[in-house]
């Protein structure tokens, strides 16, 4: 599964495709040196999912790993109701819900398709207010798109590659001030 896409970085590509190189090189040092209040309170509301503790109803599952052969792909749910066929993308805070964050979820529904889950229903929930956002299931469309994107972030070579540098994006990127691709600052210093 080394060549597989983790679904956590879909979002992540869309937002800027460099980000994900620069997320390579750094992982293995101190977060503290890239991450931002809001990864690092994300990571502690993300806790209960990660700890299987956010519920003691026997028929929710946290954190199940899943994966697509046919679309190359990996990662973990957050949650997954089973008496509603309800899959669910927790999220602390969710102004609105971009393309990224609907292909993550759309991934995590075609693995657990591909891994015959009996899945119906799909949904974010915003943490911070307690609010669910319902979403349609992606169409066969949907998914052409989502294998188009994910062939494209396959293929895509950083050092090759041109993308549109965004000051405003940057300006909220963890990596940011470690960049060599601006010199905008970030907000979070």
């Amino acid at each position: 599964m080394d060549d597989y896409i983790a679904i956590a970085t879909l979002n992540d590509f869309i937002f800027c495709p460099y980000s994900i190189y620069l997320h390579s090189v750094y992982m293995e040092t101190d977060e503290g040196l890239y991450k931002a209040p809001p990864q690092t309170k994300g990571t502690i509301v993300h806790e209960g999912v990660d700890k299987k503790s956010g519920s003691t109803r026997s028929h929710d599952i946290f954190s199940l790993p899943v994966f697509s052969d046919s679309l190359g792909i990996a990662g973990k749910i957050d949650l997954f109701k089973q008496d509603r066929k309800l899959l669910i993308e927790r999220k602390n805070n969710l102004k609105q819900i971009f393309r990224g964050q609907l292909y993550q979820i759309w991934a995590q529904y075609f693995c657990m398709k591909e891994m015959e889950y009996d899945v119906q229903n799909l949904a974010f929930y915003e943490i911070s207010t307690n609010k669910m956002f319902p979403i349609k299931l992606p169409s066969n469309a949907d998914r052409a798109e989502l294998a188009n994107f994910i062939d494209k972030f396959k293929k895509y070579n950083p050092l090759i590659d041109t993308f549109n540098i965004n000051p405003n994006k940057c300006r909220h990127c963890i990596y940011c001030n470690l960049c060599d691709k601006t010199s905008v600052d970030n907000v979070y210093t």
